[in-house]
Order: C-alpha cells, then structure tokens, then sequence
C-alpha cells in the first residue's frame, strides 16, 4: 500500500507483541505519502477507528492464531460496517533470484529452527553459501531493523537484539550461516542477494514465507495433530506444503501420529511426509537429576504457540529432577500477568524479554525462585543477557531423521537441479 495513491493507511493496531502501542511507524519506512508517519493502535481501539475515520478496509496480517478468533475479528469489522481482508502470497510474496528452500510450520513450536540449521549445515557441507533469511521480528527501532545482517554474536548486541531475536538467530550464527531479517524485505533480499548462493528461509510462528519459495517444507506437530486444521494461517501454510515433515514423531502416542496422518491426508493428499525425531541434548544432566528445578522455556512457544510445557519440562522429567518449581510463587508482577494472559501455561517460566524491563523482570522471578538450579530451555544464551545465581543446566534440540535420509535425498536431488556448486 505504501505507493498505493488509492489507499490511505490510517493506523496499524498492536495484538501479541507488548508495549508497541502508542509508536509510530516511521515516515521514513511508510514513504512519501506519510510525513508524519502511521501510528501503532491497540486492537481494542478497532471500532473506534473504524469510526472515526470512516475506514472501508481492515487487513488482518498476524499469525498464529485460531480460526475462530479471526472470525470474531472479521464479524466486530463488519459490524462496524468496514470490509475484512486477508492479504494472500500472491500479494505478499518476493520473488529471489536465488533458490529459495522454506521452512514453516503449522503453529510455533513445531521444531522449524532445528529442521532450518539441519538443511543449512547439509548446504554448507555441499559447499553452497548459506543466508537465512528470518521472519521479521520489529520490536526495537524500526529504522535501526530496516535491513540487518548478523554473523557473530557481538552484531547481536550492537543491534540490541530482545531474547526473542536472539532465540532465533544466535543458534543460526553459532552454526556458521549469516542471518538476515529486517523491515524493509525487498532491500533485506537484495543485500543477501550479493552474499550467499542459496536462501535458508527460517520462518516465524506460522505464517507463510515472504518469499516464493522453491521448495517448501511445511512441519506438524503430532502432539497438536489437529492444530493444522484449526489455525491460520498454518492450514493455508499446510495446503502449500511441497513436503511435509512430522516432528516429535518419538515421543507422540500411537493414536496421535494416526490422527495426524488423518489431517495429512484431508489438507495435502499426495505429498511426500517424512517423519523425524526433535532429540533433546542437555550440557550438565547432574544439575538436573535429583534437584529442585526452575524451567525456563521459549517464550513465544509457550505464548501464541499454546504449548504448556516444552524441551526443559521434557528433560527435568526425563533426567529425574526432584521437583519442578513453580514459578508463579516467586513471579515479579509483569511475569503474573504474564500468566494471567496465558492461562494455559504449565509449571514453566516463559522467556520473554521484548524489552529490559521484562529482562529485569525475569531475572527476579529466577533469583526469588526457591529452586537449586535453573533449566535453560531458550535457543539463545539467556546467561548473556541476564545474572542467573543458580547453576544452569542447558537443554536444546535437534533434528534426528526417522525416515532414514528421506529430508536429505530430497535436498539432493533439489541442489542437482537448482544450485551451482563452486
């Protein structure tokens, strides 16, 4: 819309992430039809500015979220007498010179990054250039995020990166692969255009790529087999799988993977489902076995994802913890509302640190926590960002084929006939 003469964009509205409304987005990224910029609403105020700026059109562009809470968005819009809109891939998506290999899911917390670093080291390892390019994450200052691009974890903090971003990247760089995200996508994908050979895109929650993919693989999760029938936009991200991979197929039940394959068969009939393993690795096992334990998960997983638990409740569990402490005993007031918001959240601490004084905030509920030890389950290094004065034990993921190399002959035969080696 930004050259559109046609459209006048009145206001973004503020849903999942805390504390942007009231901002601006700036005139520099809105253009010249925009001096002064669009200001950042919260969705609260919908009718209101329906209302009071006789808005025709309401586009709904978040994810991660269920059907039945789009509809009752698009029924209080119609209501005020608006249209609703849903923008498509065909409108939202860039096409790359490059190749492009997706990676999305059908809701978050489905394993993308783990598949992500699996496919990068597989392409590094056939000598290809490796970018992924990440889903945008503007929490900070939308200028300084126009265009960003990371190879260390010192550009990480020059560019003042909240533990969600740094859950997203830092495993990437660690890794060896450059990581880029940003604002402006068309500037993002021209900069990674001049650097590497092939696109890794690491998607976010789940939504669609922004760019056209040429190989599209879609993750489900069979512990939530119906999720990719229930929530948008992760049906429509299923429809357009290429091939689908079946995540946690280790510790799914049975009946789940059955139910699981059920959707599979309604939603994307005939194309290829590999199976694989999210295998848990924990650095110091002996600071979990027989102790008392604070969990501390990844936060947006346990947020708009809708899982109660995640890895670090699977290790304490599965390594013998003595107990798991909960947190909500010891809970600084943001973090209560936290669970306030969330209801659905287990004996877990949720790493959600969007700005330092939610960082504060987390670092107090751990220190109040009468607990022996913490269990790190966060992609990123939280130790790096806040004093932890407990000992840590750290838990990650990675990807384990099940299908035996059935995700890498497919990347195979995609690099033969896509890429130029050397």
């Amino acid at each position: 819309y930004r050259d559109d003469p046609a459209v006048q964009v009145v206001a973004f509205t503020a849903a999942q992430i805390p504390d942007i409304a009231g901002r601006r987005y700036p005139p520099q990224l809105a253009g010249p039809r925009y001096p002064e910029g669009i200001p950042v609403v919260e969705e609260q105020r919908l009718e209101a500015l329906i209302a009071t700026h006789g808005i025709e059109q309401v586009v709904f562009a978040y994810s991660d979220v269920s059907h039945q809470q789009v509809m009752h968005t698009a029924s209080r819009v119609l209501a005020a007498g608006a249209g609703f809109l849903l923008l498509g891939p065909g409108r939202t998506m860039l096409r790359s010179p490059l190749p492009v290999i997706a990676v999305s899911a059908v809701r978050t917390g489905c394993g993308k990054s783990p598949v992500s670093r699996w496919i990068a080291r597989r392409l590094r390892g056939e000598g290809l250039r490796v970018g992924v390019l990440r889903h945008p994450m503007p929490y900070g200052d939308l200028l300084r995020q126009r265009v960003q691009r990371f190879s260390s974890a010192e550009d990480l903090s020059a560019a003042r990166c909240s533990v969600e971003e740094r859950e997203e990247y830092e495993p990437h760089l660690r890794e060896g692969s450059l990581v880029y995200a940003g604002v402006d996508y068309a500037a993002v994908l021209a900069l990674a255009r001049d650097e590497v050979d092939i696109i890794v895109w690491d998607g976010g929650n789940n939504d669609f790529p922004l760019l056209r993919p040429d190989l599209h693989l879609v993750l489900v999760d069979p512990l939530r087999p119906r999720d990719g029938q229930s929530h948008h936009p992760g049906e429509a991200v299923l429809r357009m799988a290429d091939a689908v991979l079946v995540t946690k197929s280790d510790v799914a039940t049975a009946e789940q993977l059955a139910e699981q394959a059920g959707v599979l068969r309604a939603h994307c009939p005939g194309v290829p489902v590999m199976h694989c393993e999210l295998a848990i690795e924990v650095d110091a096992p002996e600071r979990i076995t027989g102790r008392r334990v604070l969990v501390v998960e990844d936060g947006p997983t346990l947020t708009h994802g809708g899982m109660d638990t995640g890895a670090g409740y699977r290790a304490a569990r599965e390594l013998g913890a003595a107990s798991v402490v909960d947190p909500r005993r010891s809970a600084a007031p943001g973090v209560r509302a936290l669970y306030e918001r969330y209801r659905h959240i287990g004996r877990v601490l949720p790493a959600v640190g969007y700005h330092p004084a939610q960082l504060e905030e987390l670092r107090a509920t751990i220190a109040a926590a009468d607990a022996e030890s913490v269990v790190l389950a966060t992609p990123c290094d939280l130790t790096r960002l806040i004093a932890i004065d407990k000992p840590v034990a750290r838990v990650g993921y990675h990807y384990r084929e099940r299908d035996t190399d059935a995700l890498g002959t497919l990347l195979d035969r995609f690099i033969g006939e896509r890429c130029a080696v050397g």
